[in-house]
């Protein structure tokens, strides 16, 4: 049994010399120290950091101080303290120490070996079970098989539920599958096998699938961690360079990126011209441009130029640090979703063992049954217990959900649509509200060329020439996109002479002895053309712009983040189903709203930041609205985890995207969400109409066994017909239109 959040900091003040109480905030995450004496700070430190990541998502919960401890609580701070003497108090130095920013590393073997153990567990009961009944039925082999291979198979298929009964047990709690257990042995003792081996082999195999849908999408926030700068090239007085750990950049520090480099801090530029891509913090899909003075972030890739830039703010406390931040900290403010068994599942258990025994003594004290044995013409007082035990057991109350959800995840996966476990289906069928970002989820992502212009016009063929030759062979996502419109348009092919490349700025190349150049616009304004450059037209808001030179012509290329082809049906049938439908993007406002008027969406929120986002999808919760928000990228990841149901797009998704994400669309075609969406209805409305069979029939066979009113055979029919009828129901969604 794991320990409480109060016995761990027990233990880390008991091995503490000189640490007398801890204040934690996690709110505001802070904590502070409370010392007596010489403390080592650096061993502290460390072992504060562990301890505070074993307990970080605990601190909620309501637990009793140890022996010699004492807990008090003011609203969100807590303090925990082990006084000596009462005089104390009066000594301590309180001492300031940094929330550790690092989850501990979530052991994804464990989660692997899981699933693969559920599900041969339930792969052996089914197995041993149709084995036993086929032995059975056609008196195959001794009398004796078919029970040996039915015990087999209850014993694997109870195992995992007989784990977890026992963990509650220990806890002085039972739940509704210790009921289950108690069910299965009921059954056998009055022989009842095949029903006791259906029903732990259906809870195996729910199990078994729940546990590979989490393992399959599972991406820990450390993955983001991993993909940040691990080092950063130190400028020191001189000129000289020198390369650190990340860990030793402090503020006012001046660094070094070089082209291809990731910036490792947040900073401002102080030498150098150059553009960051910034897809994964803002949604931009555009390089922006990087001069002296302009802010660069953490985490985001230098495109061309070498930058010299001032640290502004500590690595931990970056942009890319506070989104791990926020990501923590909504995923605490998302309730977690509860399935209706599981709101009553210990009282009903517990109600039916005390009917079932006051029964048993009813008949036996009240109406002289025999207690164990059957005897001619009469069964015994603990046979017509198990009868009413069978009858009351919520056999088919408990599959009502499960069986619909697992129709549901396997539809789902079959079509493209990857859910989290079931409550995402059951949240899914709720949502009024869709939040979608642009970059990735309406627009593809990815940069297409959407014309070309010369100046003089009537040239465009030559511009066109000029840049597939430029860019031939280049990697940059603007001239993957003007080689790839240049090969759909059948651009002849030149050839160039003395390629060269000019760092951070373009390319440049020799035809037919004259010079030729493809670059930005800043490359043009350095030379000869820089004055009647200026009564050029500028480019849209919500294009990029390739200018191109030749011996005489000057022209450029224009190219744009694609919209899904999709979008626009997917919008339209969202707002005839009365949901209301969001861009949040930190794009542009003018490129986003060009977006939303093609489209069709009822509401614009452009320029935002991942706070902002957050802040956003908070305001469209008011009212009692539910919100489902619709993401791809690193800067969605906060608002995915603040949302009530958080869908992400699977093969460009982030790996903090993928975290946070309880639906996944794994072929980023937008239109899956539609079929998700239609699925979780049907599968809600499914449900309904299965706890009403099932509680129907439990509750009438149960009045029926009271009152000796049903035989046995009929009550064992009407409870597996319950059973098989409520699963037939659910498998109804693995082959009905949920598109």
């Amino acid at each position: 049994m794991h320990s409480s959040w109060t016995e761990t900091l027990a233990e880390f003040l008991k091995h503490e010399p000189g640490v007398e109480a801890v204040r934690l905030d996690p709110t505001s995450r802070k904590v502070s120290l409370a010392t007596l004496g010489n403390v080592d700070l650096k061993n502290l430190e460390k072992r504060l950091a562990e301890t505070l990541a074993a307990i970080d998502t605990h601190l909620d919960q309501q637990a009793k101080a140890p022996a010699g401890f004492t807990v008090k609580r003011d609203g969100a701070l807590t303090e925990f303290a082990g006084v000596s003497c009462a005089t104390a108090p009066k000594f301590w130095k309180w001492r300031e120490f940094n929330w550790p920013e690092y989850a501990p590393p979530v052991d994804a073997h464990a989660e692997e070996s899981e699933w693969k153990e559920l599900t041969v567990f339930a792969s052996i009961c089914g197995v041993a079970g149709i084995a036993g009944f086929a032995t059975k039925a056609l008196e195959i082999g001794p009398t004796w098989l078919p029970t040996a291979l039915y015990a087999v198979a209850l014993i694997a298929g109870g195992w995992d539920a007989v784990i977890d009964s026992w963990a509650n047990i220990k806890k002085a709690k039972v739940d509704i599958h210790f009921l289950m257990l108690a069910v299965a042995l009921g059954a056998v003792c009055i022989g009842a096998w095949g029903e006791a081996v259906l029903l732990l082999f259906l809870f195996s195999a729910s199990g078994a699938m729940e546990a590979f849908a989490l393992d399959r999408t599972h991406r820990e926030v450390s993955a983001l961690l991993k993909s940040a700068p691990k080092r950063a090239t130190l400028l020191l007085p001189g000129g000289a360079e020198r390369e650190v750990p990340i860990e030793e950049v402090g503020i006012g520090d001046r660094l070094l990126v070089r082209p291809g480099e990731a910036f490792p801090a947040d900073g401002n530029v102080l030498k150098g011209k150059s553009a960051s891509d910034e897809s994964a913090l803002t949604g931009e899909a555009v390089p922006v441009e990087k001069g002296v003075g302009d802010p660069v972030f953490s985490g985001t890739l230098n495109m061309w130029g070498a930058v010299e830039y001032t640290v502004v703010r500590l690595p931990a406390e970056s942009t890319l640090q506070k989104i791990i931040r926020l990501i923590q900290t909504a995923q605490k403010l998302r309730a977690p979703s509860e399935r209706f068994t599981d709101k009553f599942g210990g009282g009903y258990t517990i109600g039916v063992l005390g009917v079932c025994a006051a029964m048993f003594l009813v008949w036996w004290l009240g109406f002289d049954l025999p207690p164990f044995t059957n005897v001619e013409g009469t069964r015994s007082a603990f046979y017509r217990s198990m009868t009413l035990l069978v009858v009351m057991s919520p056999c088919a109350l408990v599959l009502s959900i499960p069986s619909a959800i697992l129709a549901a995840i396997a539809w789902g996966a079959r079509h493209g649509v990857l859910f989290r476990g079931g409550a995402a289906i059951e949240k899914l069928a709720t949502i009024n509200v869709v939040a979608m970002d642009k970059t990735g989820t309406l627009t593809t992502g990815e940069l297409a060329v959407v014309g070309y212009e010369s100046f003089p016009a009537g040239r465009e063929t030559e511009i066109m020439e000029l840049a597939y030759a430029l860019e031939a062979n280049s990697q940059h996502p603007l001239a993957r996109a003007i080689v790839r419109d240049a090969k759909v348009r059948g651009v002849r092919e030149l050839g160039l002479e003395e390629f060269k490349s000019i760092t951070g700025q373009g390319v440049r190349g020799s035809l037919n002895g004259a010079q030729v150049l493809l670059g930005r616009r800043e490359l043009l304004e350095q030379g000869p053309l820089a004055a009647w450059l200026k009564n050029l037209p500028a480019a849209p808001a919500d294009l990029a712009e390739v200018w191109v030179v030749g011996k005489d012509v000057i022209g450029r290329v224009l190219l744009r983040d694609q919209i899904r082809a999709e979008s626009k049906a997917v919008l339209a049938q969202l707002k005839a189903a009365g949901i209301h439908t969001v861009m949040l993007t930190g794009d542009r406002r003018q490129a986003a709203e060009s977006v939303a008027r093609e489209i069709g969406l009822d509401e614009v929120r452009a320029g935002l930041t991942p706070e902002q986002k957050v802040e956003a999808i908070q305001s469209l919760r008011t009212g009692g609205r539910k919100v489902a928000m619709v993401g791809d990228g690193v800067n969605d990841a906060p608002s995915l985890a603040a949302a009530d149901v958080s869908v992400a797009m699977g093969a460009r998704g982030s790996d903090a995207a993928l975290e946070q994400a309880e639906v996944i669309l794994m072929h980023d075609r937008i239109e899956n969400f539609l079929a998700a969406l239609k699925l979780s209805k049907r599968a809600t409305r499914i449900i309904k109409q299965n706890l009403a069979i099932s509680l129907g029939v439990v509750v009438i066979m149960a009045i029926a066994s009271t009152l000796g009113l049903v035989p046995l055979a009929v009550g064992v029919a009407a409870h597996e017909g319950s059973t098989v009828v409520v699963c037939l129901n659910s498998l109804r969604l693995l082959f009905g239109k949920n598109r």
